[in-house]
């Protein structure tokens, strides 16, 4: 009886709690953050969190991002590891290219990896873009759909020195890099990126041609079949405003339930205050 009891213990204590967000966006949901960030804090103290996984788009400033990330650590007064990646959102004001790329802050994952200590486990990041290819079935050419980018979408905003095409492969490369190099050492991973890495996600409609150009922005399959032919075991993404319960394809589990737009025009809760669905939309993944 001690025995089974001794190693009942020793499980729990080495299981890794995280949790995962995306799409929060503070700003759009005219959420008084002050407010807001203590009663998170507390709730991932409640749930044990041992990560907090942040899936990109908290406001549209990445000054704000910023400043939201390190006001959290330090409420939460290193009893949790707090990790993010840049969405589209948080990429339209006040970063560069080149900063999102190169900077250092021990909370922002992209192109990086951290080991989860006493197990398996790497978490890696990748912001991620997109390469038109879910619009294909329009038959709009490269410079068609950048033409309607820089005319309607949000990231015409965002500057950047190369096409979206060049920008999705060198995000696919530097995957391909740290997957690959956390398989070798036969880790186990769990992803984080913003963009859309699955066609299964993707929608066509028949009435609605704006929506199936938007499609274009959303991500690619590439970055799924990347992750899929590693078996990586677990991807967290957001940027599609749509809720769905863990999926698996192949051996890759995904997790995409963002927190989204709480607005009149558009509303996409299923709850009536911010706290309640971002409780809601946050996914816990128990790591062994």
């Amino acid at each position: 009886m001690l025995i089974l009891i001794s190693i009942s213990f020793f499980e729990e204590e080495n299981m890794t709690i995280i949790a995962t967000s995306s799409d929060n966006h503070f700003d759009v949901n005219k959420v008084n953050v002050n407010e807001i960030i203590d009663q998170q804090a507390a709730y991932l103290l409640s749930m044990n969190v041992d990560y907090y996984l942040i899936a990109g788009d908290l406001f549209n400033d990445f000054d704000e991002t910023l400043k939201y990330i390190s006001d959290l650590k330090k409420i939460l007064n290193n009893r949790v590891v707090v990790l993010f990646i840049a969405g589209n959102h948080d990429m339209v004001k006040n970063v560069t290219f080149d900063t999102l790329e190169t900077l250092s802050n021990e909370s922002y994952l992209h192109n990086r990896y951290i080991d989860i200590p006493g197990t398996q486990w790497r978490l890696v990041g990748n912001n991620g873009w997109y390469d038109y290819s879910y619009s294909k079935q329009l038959k709009r050419s490269d410079e068609e759909m950048l033409r309607w980018k820089m005319n309607y979408w949000i990231d015409r905003k965002i500057v950047q020195p190369m096409s979206d095409v060049e920008r999705f492969n060198l995000s696919l490369k530097q995957t391909d890099k740290l997957i690959s190099e956390g398989k070798k050492l036969n880790k186990k991973i769990l992803f984080m990126t913003h963009f859309v890495p699955s066609l299964s996600y993707i929608r066509v409609n028949d009435d609605n041609r704006f929506w199936n150009v938007v499609n274009g922005m959303l991500g690619s399959q590439k970055m799924g079949s990347l992750l899929e032919s590693y078996k990586v075991e677990k991807v967290l993404f957001g940027h599609l405003h749509v809720k769905h319960n863990p999926v698996q394809i192949h051996e890759t589990t995904y997790y995409m339930k963002p927190v989204g737009y709480g607005q009149k025009k558009y509303n996409e809760w299923t709850k009536n205050t911010f706290m309640e669905e971002w409780k809601f939309a946050l996914q816990i993944i128990n790591l062994k």
